[in-house]
């Protein structure tokens, strides 16, 4: 049952992969793509490192479409639809670094603290 918890991480790990993949930053990819390995750890610093992981790309996220949005403007095309999507796949990115607040992965991963999200 915490495969459908942590789906939300690994659909967005996935996008994170391709667009890093699209932008051509292949040491980003493999990094991004092992980066899900850690949760086969039981441990806290599994669920910390995801959570670094994917507030870095929901910043990476924004980055992109501050930098879209200002290419599309500048050349007189519509860029309110990009910015609408990118800014959801940005805030679904963030949000679901709260995922390890379900019960079930805090017993999973011996999160007990107060601390960073959980």
């Amino acid at each position: 049952m915490n495969i459908v918890r942590l789906l939300p991480v690994l659909i967005c790990i996935l996008l994170l992969g391709a667009h890093f993949y699209r932008a051509g930053y292949t040491g980003l990819v493999i990094v991004v793509a092992l980066s899900p390995l850690v949760l086969f750890m039981r441990q806290p610093f599994a669920a910390r490192i995801m959570q670094v992981v994917l507030i870095a790309g929901g910043v990476e996220w924004v980055r992109s479409t501050i930098q879209l949005v200002m290419m599309r403007q500048s050349m007189d095309m519509p860029w309110i639809r990009l910015a609408l999507i990118l800014g959801a796949v940005s805030l679904v990115t963030f949000l679901s670094a709260l995922v390890f607040r379900f019960k079930a992965l805090k017993d999973r991963y011996n999160l007990l603290t107060n601390f960073f999200f959980s």
